[in-house]
């Protein structure tokens, strides 16, 4: 069953040997040639496979990898239940919510510390599941990096994603964030990061995006 069409790739939730699992299909672009589409979508399966078991090594909760098909463009993972933070969020008393912000930073400085850059930090991207767990989803943009600017960039989307989702909100959430990111990575670390946050903003209200 179709579960997400996306602009890269299609998830489908599956039976696979008794277990509910995701699978995620890579789907070809008629615009590149067929030898280069398929090159692209095979390596860029293979990087997000490997990309992800980095993460948990790092700690980070990611779904099992039961499958990496290479021919066919598709992993087959668990399925996480639970709910995605995007729909949690904004109901939570703020205490809860801010505890929540907090740790979700704290994983984001694991990913950090690892030189793992997650490339597309949303509350849809999130899954508080069994036992309050947290688990991190959809790394198809997901690259390895130690870059101040790559980290700010990450933190960056994280804080967009929670001014355009959790508008009411958004101000604690993300100072919560960086409480936990902080605790991860160290102050000098978080600092430079923030103050690469604020520069990124500023480029963009020039530049008028």
């Amino acid at each position: 069953m179709l579960v997400r069409k996306g602009a890269e790739a299609n998830l489908y939730l599956e039976d696979w040997y008794g277990l509910k699992v995701i699978k995620k299909v890579r789907i070809p672009k008629p615009y590149r040639l067929r030898q280069i589409d398929n090159e692209i979508r095979r390596s860029r399966t293979i990087h997000e496979a490997q990309i992800m078991s980095d993460a948990k090594r790092a700690g980070v909760p990611t779904p099992i990898i039961y499958l990496i098909d290479v021919k066919r463009t598709s992993i087959v993972m668990e399925y996480i239940e639970g709910q995605r933070v995007k729909e949690i969020l904004n109901l939570l008393p703020s205490k809860e919510r801010k505890m929540l912000c907090k740790r979700i930073g704290g994983l984001i400085g694991q990913l950090h510390g690892k030189g793992i850059i997650h490339g597309d930090l949303t509350t849809s991207n999130m899954i508080l599941g069994q036992n309050e767990k947290i688990f991190f989803i959809d790394f198809g943009l997901a690259e390895y990096s130690a870059e101040v600017e790559k980290r700010g960039v990450d933190i960056h989307l994280m804080k967009r994603a929670l001014e355009s989702t959790h508008y009411h909100h958004a101000k604690e959430c993300f100072t919560s964030i960086i409480a936990g990111y902080t605790i991860e990575v160290t102050s000098k670390n978080a600092e430079e990061v923030v103050k690469r946050v604020r520069e990124i903003v500023q480029r963009g209200r020039y530049s008028g995006t």
